[in-house]
């Protein structure tokens, strides 16, 4: 069974890299959880991971073995 952690005090940050399109994403850290939120809605759906699981996905993302399909 997953818990939707308290993201209610979470400290949003965006990449330093977020170019100035508004397509951007924002993090947070909330105890072991990562949370990850649309910036232009941030209101909306949250993808939460541990973050062993955050780890994983970033590390794909730098190696380039994470495919888009878009």
């Amino acid at each position: 069974m997953s818990v939707t952690p308290d993201l209610s005090r979470a400290l949003w940050r965006k990449s330093s890299r977020s170019g100035g399109n508004g397509a951007c994403v924002e993090v947070a850290a909330i105890g072991s959880v990562i949370a990850v939120r649309d910036s232009k809605n941030p209101g909306g759906a949250v993808v939460a991971s541990g973050v062993g699981g955050w780890h994983a996905f970033v590390g794909s993302v730098k190696s380039g073995t994470l495919s888009s399909t878009t």
